[in-house]
């Protein structure tokens, strides 16, 4: 499989080029040249087939012979070794739980195919190239990336968080388990950290010094698996004989994004949602056509706080770049901090099941979407993250009724350990020691 950057202005590259990389030297997303769709057979059969066989039937155009298929089969399986259920919550209502990796984050995913990959390149040591996962987290990135590549040989992970700004639980996860990762707080905001990546990728300095690449879904090796879900849940869907309707909570658009390659491939989707908190750039776009990207906003909701989703240029790819197509596609939706809290209550309250607030937003989108639509569809809406990382901003009533899981308990009591900086010099001179 060959990749071109969007930007245009440099070389296509390989598979294994690609996900080193990261970001194409003319500062460009990579993009695979071709998308070829699944047969229908493969549709008509999925049923039949576990998650495994289907992720790799999926992935293995994007790989090529790169890795090959017993070691790409391999690395599939490991990277799914936890359920992605589907819960009705009312009606024509469903949610699907990606929040049960070891991270409890959607992430899981992405992070543990990457650093399979990566793991891979680097199996023959004599001819290996030590790499640099450089990644920016707003919430779950860090820890899902830091759980994913911990251990994995020539591979040093640096991860920049906003001091502050994300939850407890998520800075635990990212701070606490030393060996090859490394967490640098940043005084700012999650834009702030997105902009040192991105420089840090422009900077020559490195050259010969460090080999950079990013785990963030700009990553085709951390976008692309994330496909896996919306196939997983046509599979236990497909019964209903219904068109359905995707609703996505949307921080950089690259789990909605990878959806829309789900389509590509054929995968059977009638319409897609993004429902996002008060940085609002795509729905505001969708509505006036006006793509105005502003600084980010915190919010309770803090894994979607991004005033320029990175992503988007992929799914503007994707649609032709014509507005009109992407709005037949895709509606969007973004809603206040009180309302987030007000649905949690009604999921709670109403349908006995507990959302975080990302998963809140998904809800209300759809909710919303339906109520305009005279489309007999069956609604997912995502739920990316375990309520229990969100505790400090989910009602107390509900928060002090979540269950602890085992895998965040044993976060507890381990000592954070962190490197606070300010400004991208600091994180120049870290790199470079």
């Amino acid at each position: 499989m060959t990749y071109y950057s969007l930007n245009k202005q440099a070389p296509d590259v390989s598979f294994q080029e690609a996900v080193v990389r990261g970001l194409a030297p003319d500062k460009g997303l990579y993009f695979p040249k071709e998308i070829t769709p699944l047969p229908q057979s493969f549709f008509d059969s999925i049923e039949s087939l576990d998650n495994a066989t289907i992720a790799f039937e999926v992935i293995k155009q994007f790989v090529g012979d790169e890795i090959p298929e017993n070691d790409l089969k391999q690395i599939v399986k490991d990277v799914l070794s936890f359920d992605f259920p589907i819960n009705q919550i009312e009606g024509n209502i469903s949610a699907l739980e990606l929040y049960h990796g070891p991270t409890m984050a959607f992430k899981d995913v992405g992070a543990r195919f990457m650093a399979r990959c990566l793991g891979y390149f680097n199996k023959d040591k004599d001819t290996a190239e030590s790499v640099t996962v450089l990644v920016a987290t707003s919430g779950d990135t860090g820890g899902a990336v830091a759980s994913g590549f911990l251990g994995v040989e020539g591979v040093e992970v640096v991860i920049l968080y906003p001091s502050g700004k994300v939850s407890d639980i998520q800075e635990k996860q990212l701070t606490t388990l030393g060996q090859n990762i490394v967490a640098l707080e940043v005084d700012g905001t999650f834009d702030d950290c997105q902009d040192m990546v991105k420089t840090a990728f422009l900077d020559a300095d490195y050259n010969g010094k460090r080999t950079l690449t990013s785990a963030n879904s700009i990553n085709i090796a951390r976008w692309l698996p994330q496909m896996f879900y919306f196939f997983f849940a046509y599979k236990t869907l497909k019964s209903n004989n219904r068109p359905i309707v995707f609703s996505v909570p949307s921080g950089n658009y690259g789990n909605i994004c990878a959806g829309m390659m789900a389509q590509k491939l054929g995968l059977p989707v009638h319409h897609f949602i993004t429902g996002t908190n008060a940085n609002n750039i795509v729905p505001e776009y969708l509505k006036t056509g006006a793509y105005d990207m502003k600084p980010s906003v915190p919010t309770i909701s803090n894994a979607m706080d991004v005033g320029n989703p990175s992503n988007f240029i992929r799914i503007q790819e994707l649609h032709d770049n014509d507005i009109a197509t992407l709005r037949h596609n895709l509606s969007g939706y973004s809603y206040t901090d009180a309302e987030t809290t007000a649905a949690i209550h009604t999921l709670y309250d109403t349908h006995q099941y507990t959302a975080d607030p990302h998963g809140a937003i998904g809800y209300l989108a759809l909710k919303a979407y339906l109520k305009d639509s005279a489309d007999d569809v069956q609604g997912v809406f995502l739920e990316t993250a375990h309520p229990i990382k969100f505790l400090p901003v989910m009602p107390k009533a509900i928060a002090d009724n979540i269950p602890m899981p085992p895998q965040i308990e044993s976060l507890l009591g381990k000592q954070k350990k962190s490197i606070r900086i300010k400004q991208y010099p600091e994180l120049k001179s870290f790199l470079l020691h």
